[in-house]
Order: structure tokens, then C-alpha cells, then sequence
């Protein structure tokens, strides 16, 4: 299942030539995840509260087809590439008019406070992987 959110390139987002920064991709990206867990099953926060996980990025990937200036209105799309008990995959798209200017995906692990890997919660784990399937 592919959610789609709506982002407009602020001034602070770009470069000295109004070109938005590599890096902005990534907080775009996280825009987009954390916006399609609360549409689709709970605000990561709670998710945070209620079993004590978090979910840290420990891989990043982005390729970079053309790019995106100041004052741009972007689409922003995330969904799920894959889950597994321990970890999960959340693919990114970003368009301007339908055309594609980055695409990408992080990889999360499920940690407790100790920091040390754990099982996704089995509800946590059922949702997403009923996303999943859904898409």
C-alpha cells in the first residue's frame, strides 16, 4: 500500500543555487514514513509508548534522477519493501508533476532501550506486514 503526502521546498531545504540539498531527501523521506504509519496504523510515538521499541534507520539509500527547487510542491510516497520479525524496509518516491526525482529506502531494526535487536511486537508486526501484502 503506497501513501502519498505533499511537501512545498522552503527556502532552507536548497543550496546557494535554490537546488534542494542531498540531505533534505532524507528528512523528506522521513516525512513520509512517519505519516504513513499514522494513516495506515498508529503514530510512531505510540508505538514508542506502548512497547518500548524504536525503530533506528541503519541503512539509507537514495538515487537522485533530477532535482527539486526552491518553492516546488513534491509529492512524497512511502511504503513497505519488506518486513521481517526483526526488521523492516520502507521504500520512498518523490515526485514534482508526476515525475519521478528521487527514489529510495531505509532499512530499520527493532531495538529496545538497551539498544540491543528485538522481535517487532506481534501486532506490530502483523500490521505492517498486512500493509505489506497489501501493496
Amino acid at each position: 500500500m503506497k501513501y502519498r503526502t505533499y511537501y512545498r521546498v522552503i527556502y532552507g531545504d536548497t543550496d546557494c543555487g535554490g537546488v534542494v540539498y542531498h540531505g533534505t531527501y532524507l528528512r523528506l523521506f522521513e516525512i513520509a514514513r512517519t505519516e504513513f504509519i499514522r494513516e495506515y496504523a498508529t503514530p510512531y510515538s505510540e508505538v514508542e509508548k506502548k512497547y518500548q521499541i524504536y525503530l533506528p534507520v541503519v541503512e539509507a539509500f537514495l538515487k537522485y534522477r533530477a532535482p527539486a527547487h526552491y518553492d516546488d510542491l513534491l509529492t512524497l510516497e512511502a511504503f513497505i519493501k519488506e518486513v521481517k520479525p526483526l526488521k523492516i524496509v520502507f521504500g520512498y518516491n518523490i515526485l514534482k508533476d508526476e515525475k519521478l526525482l528521487v527514489e529510495g529506502y531505509t532499512v530499520h531494526i527493532a531495538i529496545n532501550k538497551q539498544g540491543k535487536a528485538v522481535h517487532l511486537p506481534k501486532k506490530v508486526y502483523e500490521t505492517l506486514l498486512r500493509l505489506w501484502k497489501e501493496d
